[in-house]
């Protein structure tokens, strides 16, 4: 028996913007897998950046990387974290990397000196970039989601080039539109104009949305429902409700009980495979919801004023919590405002502390005098990247007597680099695509905590960094106390760092956090959850 076409679901949205159409699409995509569909859902975005590799997180929050080092939209961490799959470079299109393509093409004489136009040349090329992943057959179903809201002149050719797709695939598509029924609390009632208008400019692009999903403070009624279907040519059970939650990973149930699942089904012409049970969801939402206990523990970064730029790790934060049916709360700390003088004040109270990733010397010293506390104090600590690494230097400079230890990427005429540029870094002048990324092999050592999380001595994380342990140090700081227990045998990199004698001091060059799913918590995060738990 063949197998059927892969179908495609367009997520576009209205109004205005950050309305959840990715937790949607990750919402939609969870219940069809559950019910025995493969699924894989793909972000276009309007911006010309070629990715977000670039951008600072300031702008666009943070730069989640791929398996393959793809430098991504944050959007593609909730994708994984509900389909518990991995995503790749095909699961991310810019306008950038569009017009990057069309131009190379062109110059190459591919078009034979024709006129190239955003029709039918850019319109072509998003067709043949949505349809990649589909045409491995391995997906039942690809769910696109457009950035940003309909309307905007950035978004014009993705919209085009999905009006055309629709027309070419028949009926293995649809489209499913997010917009807003706010409520008004002068006239004490829900308002639906704003969705009729925003489905009026969808057709004047020539789409007929087949599915509503109305985002809203309040219930919508039966009544407004019906008046929604009529105004926007809809059916009425086509007219979903996504009342707003406490936490993003109610969501699915939310669709589920709404019957999003099932019209997607019933429209795309497909039998009803198994209901979703959704139970290593509900075990999750139980333990987050329902929890025994309750610690705090802090972050130290410099971008805290957007919360964004650590997404990946709140919500691995929030999985290891869960799993240890325990809610964490996060003391947000900014890395500029510690000292040596409030640094008791600000950490002693906290049952762990992640110092965080991040470029630049913009608070750094902040982070070692917070790792120095932390480290004498014997608090549970977790550094990722840049936290790994000014774990390092204030080891060094405090335990070893290396007063001027630090990272070239903050002092480049440092006499002591414990931490240096890699090699293969040192000719590189472009800034896009060209760090270390993607997915990488590590080795650990027996009886380090890291085994102890994993089980495992051979592990597989995700990077993105130019620079590493200069390994000129690494017999001394051995000698001290500071072991190196992961370790990359290629390149003999050292990915892991800790302090046997210390509760639990780890530091990864590595980013864990894009590895955390639901069903499957990270093992260091549910680690350092644990002893952050039994920190007396």
């Amino acid at each position: 028996m063949s197998k059927s076409p892969t179908k495609y679901i367009f997520v576009t949205g209205g109004v205005t913007s950050s309305l959840g159409k990715g937790i949607i699409s990750a919402s939609l995509g969870k219940l069809l897998t559950e019910r025995g569909y493969s699924v894989t859902i793909q972000k276009l975005d309007p911006y010309i950046n070629v990715d977000p590799g670039t951008m600072n997180p300031y702008e666009h929050g943070e730069c989640f990387v791929t398996d393959d080092g793809a430098e991504t939209d944050l959007d593609l961490g909730h994708y994984e974290r509900f389909l518990n799959h991995g995503t790749s470079q095909a699961n991310n299109v810019t306008t950038g990397r569009i017009y990057q393509t069309v131009i190379q093409k062109e110059r190459k004489g591919d078009y034979l000196g024709k006129t190239v136009q955003i029709i039918p040349h850019i319109t072509d090329e998003i067709k043949r970039r949505i349809q990649i992943l589909g045409s491995t057959k391995e997906f039942d179903f690809v769910i696109t989601e457009i950035g940003g809201t309909v309307g905007d002149i950035e978004a014009l050719p993705y919209i085009e080039a999905v009006r055309q797709l629709k027309w070419e695939l028949e009926k293995d598509a649809l489209f499913i539109h997010l917009t807003l029924v706010p409520f008004l609390a002068a006239a004490g009632e829900l308002k639906t104009k704003p969705t009729q208008h925003s489905v009026k400019t969808l057709l004047e692009s020539g789409i007929q949305p087949d599915i509503l999903v109305c985002r809203t403070e309040h219930s919508i009624n039966s009544e407004i429902k019906r008046k929604i279907a009529q105004f926007c040519n809809v059916e009425r059970d086509a007219v979903i409700e996504s009342l707003d939650v406490s936490t993003i990973y109610e969501v699915p149930l939310l669709m589920q009980k709404e019957g999003l699942d099932k019209i997607v089904i019933k429209k795309l012409g497909l039998t009803h495979k198994t209901e979703a049970k959704l139970k290593k969801w509900k075990k999750f939402l139980n333990g987050l919801q329902n929890p025994k206990q309750e610690i705090t523990i802090g972050l130290v970064g410099k971008y805290i004023e957007l919360k964004d730029a650590y997404k990946s790790i709140s919500e691995a934060i929030i999985h290891a919590g869960a799993k240890n049916s325990c809610k964490v709360n996060i003391e947000w700390l900014h890395a500029e405002k510690i000292n040596t003088n409030n640094v008791k004040q600000k950490l002693s109270k906290l049952k762990g502390i992640i110092v965080a990733p991040g470029f630049g010397d913009r608070g750094m010293e902040g982070k070692i005098t917070a790792i120095k506390y932390i480290r004498e104090n014997s608090i549970p600590f977790f550094g990722i990247c840049l936290g790994m690494q000014s774990a390092v230097i204030e080891y060094a400079r405090n335990v070893l007597g290396l007063r001027n230890a630090n990272s070239t990427e903050m002092d480049s005429k440092t006499s002591t680099p414990v931490i240096d540029l890699m090699n293969e870094q040192k000719e590189v002048t472009k800034k896009g695509g060209t760090m270390r990324l993607g997915t990488y092999d590590c080795y650990l050592k027996n009886n380090s905590n890291a085994y102890n999380a994993y089980k495992n001595n051979n592990i597989k994380e995700r990077h993105r960094h130019r620079f590493e342990f200069n390994n000129k140090y690494k017999n001394d700081l051995e000698k001290a106390g500071l072991i190196a227990t992961g370790i990359n045998k290629n390149k003999n990199l050292v990915e892991i760092i800790e302090i046997a004698q210390h509760p639990w001091f780890v530091g990864v060059q590595f980013h864990p956090e894009f590895k955390s799913t639901v069903d499957n918590p990270h093992p260091l995060f549910c680690g350092f959850i644990d002893a952050c738990i039994n920190n007396k």
